[in-house]
């Protein structure tokens, strides 16, 4: 193992992973069985061992194949040194912590993508490294979505219920995107370019998809322990009015930013090719999420990482633009509740972006000049 841990040193890694969750073991998975040099970084030393120990990834569902990528380690300067392309999967709740232990070892011309960014992902992440104080020539970008919906069923297993058709993608500053994108196009020809990483944010589906069900789904989950399909079953055609109205303020606070987003229905048609009325029915026509079950109890990532980085964040820059947001407000309370955590304290808002003091405006010409650093 040390021998060939030294030639991959020397050697140049087409695709860092960060991350070896749900999304990272699929996404390493499958860059290593595309014939990409690919590393995958985790901080827990169990689960790289497993992964080694396995000798790879067995990927399950729409990929069934068994894919080895070249380097699973929990050293990021071994992952990250000579990666062209850094693809972080973590949760959002680790991007700042993720940069700052990422910031000494990036090198001019590296591009990091957030996976997804969540709702103001670049802005931190970038706000990140320059507190950790790199200085270096390095693209920061953020998908609005996760391009797989996958689920780790242990380390080195991954089952990949599909891949997503288009997944908008944008760099920080915008004027980068299609930089990101020339490195990207192989291997995703799925990623198109969105105008600037404030399309991308309010482009979070996740924020919609993810914490209501799960809150208005609590005694369920508490009863059953998730023995349901999580979308299928669990948004009905009242949960899915809920979500509808949650939808209309997402919307509502886009507009506020010159942002034209898609409703959660238009995302569903371009991304799956569902085409229906309501959220309820298209869920259940989606056949990507056929089998995906609801979280076994409530301390999930649907509630700790949604709502302190989607619905927070959304929150906060509505607050910006004077855009009443009660339903999401709503959500965060009673998420607060559930786990007995003050997600709008500890959330991403303006210092954790690095937009305090802003106006609209100014966050509008942020998100496409960047600033001077990076």
């Amino acid at each position: 193992m040390a021998e060939r841990l030294l030639s991959l040193e020397k050697a140049q890694i087409d695709f860092a992973v960060i991350g070896a969750g749900n999304g990272g073991q699929a996404m390493a998975g499958h860059l290593a069985l595309q014939g990409y040099v690919v590393s995958l970084w985790n901080r827990s030393e169990e689960k790289v061992r497993w992964i080694n120990r396995r000798g790879g990834i067995q990927l399950e569902g729409h990929l069934r194949e068994f894919a080895s990528p070249d380097l699973v380690t929990t050293s990021m300067e071994m992952a990250v040194t000579g990666a062209r392309v850094i693809m972080v999967t973590v949760p959002a709740s680790a991007h700042a912590e993720v940069a700052r232990l990422m910031a000494p070892y990036l090198v001019d011309g590296q591009i990091v993508v957030l996976n997804p960014g969540r709702t103001g992902g670049a802005f931190e992440f970038r706000h990140a490294l320059l507190r950790a104080g790199c200085d270096r020539n390095v693209v920061v970008a953020e998908a609005s979505t996760f391009i797989y919906a996958s689920r780790a069923l242990e380390p080195g297993r991954c089952y990949v219920y599909g891949i997503k058709k288009r997944v908008p993608i944008a760099a920080l500053p915008s004027s980068r995107t299609m930089e990101v994108l020339r490195a990207l196009k192989r291997a995703y020809p799925q990623f198109v370019p969105a105008e600037n990483c404030l399309y991308t944010s309010f482009d979070n589906i996740g924020a919609v998809f993810h914490p209501l069900p799960t809150i208005l789904n609590a005694g369920r989950i508490e009863d059953t322990g998730g023995a349901f399909e999580h979308y299928r079953q669990g948004i009905t055609p009242s949960v899915g009015k809920v979500l509808e109205a949650l939808d209309a303020e997402r919307l509502a606070v886009a507009q506020a930013y010159g942002v034209q987003a898609r409703s959660c229905l238009e995302w569903m048609e371009k991304t799956y090719g569902v085409k229906e009325r309501t959220i309820a029915d298209a869920v259940k026509a989606n056949h990507a999420y056929e089998g995906i079950k609801a979280p076994p109890d409530l301390n999930t990532r649907y509630i700790w990482e949604d709502v302190p980085y989607s619905l927070v964040p959304l929150v906060a820059l509505a607050r910006i633009a004077r855009v009443k947001t009660p339903v999401m407000e709503a959500a965060i309370q009673i998420a607060s509740s559930l786990h007995g955590v003050d997600y709008w304290k500890i959330g991403r808002k303006g210092r954790e972006m690095g937009i305090s003091g802003m106006t609209v405006e100014e966050i509008q010409r942020f998100a496409i000049e960047g600033g001077d650093e990076l």
